[in-house]
């Protein structure tokens, strides 16, 4: 798989982003014809030549040194998953049939399942790499009532995202959130580029949404670790909850935990979710049941 137009704009994008002031270049006046730092500029910082770094922003990543794209990902300011996602970049252009052949899980241990379950108060889910999410908790069921149901999984979030018109008013942060998931996926793609599944799901979003094609084409990366979510459910209405990922490294796959500030209005939203869900007598009944339930906004503050 040739990977050089993806090397070649996010070199780009990151290079035109730097100011000559952030990098340190004295200015001297005068109208630049460039955004951002010049090829010769980001040369020079670098410690290599102008020909040397056109060659790598020209797509060429292949055989380049750790030292050399240490100098690069100084030079351009990267952070820490830009700076990983550059090192991805290069190890699938490597000549290699190993490079980025890693295939994400598609299923979850049972152990896994049990350690779900018992997470009574505590929505959570399992995801692979791909965004599909393969388990969910009674909880998570109800906190994503009318999406997420049982018999509905597997369920892939950026599908969901970019080609669902509810996730417009499940995410209240909407446009955040699709910024972040467009740039685990840009992130994905860089690790593990020879995925067709992977390929597939981006060439669909892509062709089907003008939102995610705009992102994609940004070339952001982001490690997806912590964020605030708001999320709109239909038993008690808007909750703003912490999700957290926790790697089940062995097994390529990550658990989201969201969880709520003990005492808040927020905690008190998952008791009444938690008691609401135990009530239900089977989970696909659940699931099924809240999709009809009418929005509350009387619940206990």
């Amino acid at each position: 798989m040739d990977n050089s137009k993806d090397i070649r704009e996010f070199l780009m994008s990151r290079r035109s982003r730097i100011t000559p002031d952030q990098a340190g270049i004295p200015s001297y006046g005068g109208v630049r014809r460039v955004t951002g730092l010049k090829r010769e500029e980001v040369a020079m910082l670098a410690g290599v030549s102008t020909e040397y770094y056109a060659r790598l922003e020209r797509g060429n990543l292949r055989g380049v040194s750790e030292s050399v794209l240490d100098a690069l990902a100084g030079t351009l300011q990267l952070d820490e998953a830009e700076r990983s996602h550059l090192f991805d970049l290069a190890r699938a252009a490597a000549p290699s049939k190993a490079a980025g052949t890693r295939r994400p899980q598609a299923q979850v241990r049972p152990s896994v399942e049990l350690i779900l379950a018992g997470m009574t108060g505590t929505p959570a889910y399992v995801r692979n790499s791909r965004m599909d999410i393969l388990a969910a908790n009674s909880l998570c069921f109800a906190l994503y009532a009318g999406i997420l149901s049982p018999d509905g999984l597997p369920l892939n979030l950026a599908r969901f995202m970019f080609l669902d018109a509810r996730s417009k008013d499940f995410f209240v942060e909407w446009e955040t959130l699709a910024d972040d998931l467009a740039a685990a996926l840009r992130s994905e793609a860089g690790r593990n580029p020879r995925d067709r599944a992977l390929n597939a799901l981006i060439g669909d979003l892509a062709t089907g949404s003008t939102e995610f094609a705009t992102r994609w084409a940004r070339h952001n990366v982001r490690f997806h670790r912590t964020a605030r979510k708001t999320l709109r459910n239909p038993l008690v209405g808007e909750i703003e909850l912490t999700g957290d990922s926790l790697e089940l490294t062995g097994d390529g796959l990550t658990v989201i935990v969201y969880t709520a500030e003990p005492e808040s209005h927020a905690r008190e939203q998952l008791d009444f979710l938690a008691s609401w869900s135990a009530s239900q007598p089977a989970p696909t009944a659940r699931a099924a049941a809240a999709a009809d339930i009418p929005h509350r906004n009387d619940q206990p503050s």
